[in-house]
């Protein structure tokens, strides 16, 4: 059977070659021309000149630009404290601009309430460093030296960013008042002693205790301490004190008894303040004796140490 098909294979391809060729299978294509949306420009609204010089006016931003980067609104940007070197920056413009106004002497300045360096490290929400803070400050009280008559605006606008929130009545002491017998109360401490001062005006008598100043303290400093408000201020025979203390020692009782006879005096005489104050009578020592350490004598002192 093999041998009869593999005969008769050359007439079959001989038979599809004779065949017309009109009668071969061909697959047909239909051809659909699909709908295509054009649009026209035939019906576009004219605008009046009005419209388009509006239109024209808009001007279609980063048309033309293939690269863009941001910019830093400010030169501080890429800083530690950005913001606190844009008031350096700015602060010390000014005093470069306005230096040469005539100033007050530091004495006669206005007194301005300074912000602490806690304060504006939490304003500003930036590690602030002490040193560039102490400049800043320099340079504010520079132009806080200005004639107020003459300074201008921008320095006023710029001193008060360095400002204490807090309200000068708030942050002033309290002045003892004089009751109706004409004494004024004044509290005093120093180490472990502690004083109260009772002034009022009168002759120039100075008790402690009860008993004269020389029997109370027998060393002349002692003395001249518990009487150096009155002696700084050359109100000694012009005020009586009652004095009482206790605790401590008798340098320590002195130096109580001149805070607290400092502050009476100032409920009699306010204006005594700054004399007060450059005598340093109306400012407490809060210093104290230094602890004894481990292996030695006293606070610092080594033991001697004998050879045999």
């Amino acid at each position: 059977m093999k041998g009869i098909a593999g005969g008769l294979r050359p007439f079959a391809r001989r038979g599809q070659l004779l065949r017309p060729q009109w009668q071969q299978n061909t697959p047909v294509r239909l051809t659909v021309q699909l709908p295509i949306r054009t649009a026209s420009t035939e019906s576009k609204p004219k605008l009046d000149d009005e419209a388009k010089a509006i239109v024209e006016s808009i001007k279609i931003p980063f048309q033309g630009v293939k690269h863009a980067r941001a910019v830093p609104f400010t030169p501080s940007y890429f800083s530690r404290e950005p913001r606190f070197n844009d008031m350096y920056i700015g602060i010390s413009k000014l005093l470069t601009k306005y230096h040469h106004l005539p100033t007050l002497p530091s004495s006669e300045a206005p007194t301005v309430p300074w912000s602490k360096l806690s304060d504006m490290r939490t304003k500003l929400g930036e590690p602030i460093k002490a040193a560039h803070y102490a400049k800043v400050i320099q340079i504010a009280r520079r132009l806080n030296l200005i004639e107020p008559s003459m300074r201008p605006q921008e320095v006023t606008v710029a001193l008060n960013g360095f400002l204490r929130t807090t309200a000068l009545a708030v942050t002033e002491r309290s002045v003892a008042p004089i009751d109706k017998f004409g004494r004024a109360v004044g509290v005093g401490k120093r180490k472990a002693s502690s004083a109260r001062a009772y002034v009022v005006e009168g002759t120039g008598e100075f008790l402690v205790n009860g008993k004269p100043l020389n029997e109370v303290f027998g060393r002349v400093h002692d003395r001249e301490s518990a009487a150096w408000a009155l002696l700084a201020t050359e109100r000694l025979d012009k005020y009586n004190v009652w004095a009482i203390v206790e605790g401590g020692g008798t340098t320590g009782q002195a130096e109580a008894i001149t805070l607290a006879v400092a502050k009476g005096l100032l409920a009699h005489e306010p204006a005594l303040k700054p004399a007060l104050r450059r005598a340093g009578c109306i400012t407490r020592d809060v210093r104290t004796v230094e602890r004894k350490k481990h292996g030695r004598v006293k606070a610092r002192k080594a033991p001697t140490w004998v050879k045999r």
